[in-house]
């Protein structure tokens, strides 16, 4: 008797798990303006020193973006929008107007955004790895030019409700370039869009990843939640399961889409027209940068690494000491 009133209990408990969730994704018009006058009730009462200027929190778009975020859970969007709030108190000169670095990295793809939504409406972003330039563009710039990007496409309602999907091409990308992924710059990066910023992040597909870069995210794994750690996808060389995912007319032919090749400059002008800036004469590749001398580390791993693929070559201790360069900046 006492096992039919567990399950008849367990029963009843799932079926009302499933009809919160229902009624998660069935909000109303009315359901979203009432947590929006809750939330603005909540700031205009709070006395957290993160609020003391409250001027931007009247703009009920802006607002909105947090809801979003967390599912129109009042006190859950507050506790976010608290934290963007002492993020940017703390690293102000992340959203410092956009300097040539942060131009640079758009001009290279760092990101990219597609003209076009997937099927779900989610807007796609794209990161072309082998693009980046460390000693013209440090990783920094990348950083910011991203996080401008995500602030300048949460102004429209549909990226705030339906989220991103990230891209990252690592083809190409040489172990030189990830001699450069400062472990620092990583984790500020994980904290920020992870823990701090209104953004959702449906999917994250990684292709064309050599091993190097597994080891990259090895190590920085731990400092993901387990909901974004399942939303990375590594595809490797195999485009059809990425094509799986999103649909071929939408993306660009670099990876394996019907679209024509991706051009940088139409996010760069649009960018730049949204921040009322002047966008400087940045081609990418226009900038020649002379290889820094007396550096012996990074350039023997990544003549190393360029001959292991061939058979007289034995790579024995170096792979080992290599992988140790590459994770040396961990703390």
């Amino acid at each position: 008797m006492n096992e039919y009133a567990e399950y008849d209990w367990r029963l009843h408990q799932m079926q009302n798990e499933r009809l919160c969730e229902a009624a998660r994704k069935k909000l109303t018009d009315g359901d979203r303006q009432r947590a929006l006058v809750a939330l603005k009730d909540t700031v205009d009462s709070s006395l957290n020193l993160a609020l003391r200027d409250k001027s931007r929190c009247q703009d009920d778009n802006f607002l909105r973006r947090f809801l979003y975020a967390r599912k129109h859970d009042v006190q859950q969007s507050f506790e976010l929008l608290v934290r963007y709030h002492q993020y940017r108190r703390e690293h102000p000169e992340l959203w410092a107007t956009a300097d040539g670095g942060v131009l640079r990295a758009l001009s290279d793809g760092l990101p990219g955004v597609l003209a076009q939504r997937d099927r779900r409406g989610r807007c796609v972003l794209l990161m072309f790895a082998s693009n980046w330039i460390p000693h013209a563009c440090p990783l920094i710039s990348v950083f910011r030019s991203l996080l401008l990007t995500i602030e300048r496409t949460l102004e429209e309602v549909q990226n705030q409700a339906n989220g991103y999907v990230i891209i990252v091409d690592w083809t190409e990308f040489t172990f030189k370039q990830s001699c450069n992924l400062q472990a620092k710059v990583l984790k500020m990066m994980i904290d920020c869009l992870q823990d701090c910023m209104p953004v959702r992040f449906k999917s994250i597909h990684f292709i064309g990843q050599p091993w190097y870069v597994e080891t990259a995210l090895a190590v920085i794994k731990p400092y993901l939640k387990t909901k974004t750690r399942e939303r990375i996808v590594l595809h490797g060389n195999n485009l059809s399961t990425l094509h799986d995912a999103l649909p071929l007319d939408i993306l660009p032919a670099e990876l394996g889409g019907e679209g024509p090749s991706y051009n940088s400059e139409l996010w760069l002008q649009e960018f730049c027209k949204g921040e009322k800036i002047n966008p400087a004469p940045v081609t990418s590749g226009s900038t020649v940068v002379a290889p820094i001398e007396n550096d012996p580390p990074s350039a023997k791993l990544d003549k190393a690494y360029k001959q292991k693929d061939n058979p007289n070559f034995s790579f024995n201790g170096s792979e080992k000491s290599a992988k140790s360069e590459l994770l040396r900046d961990k703390d």
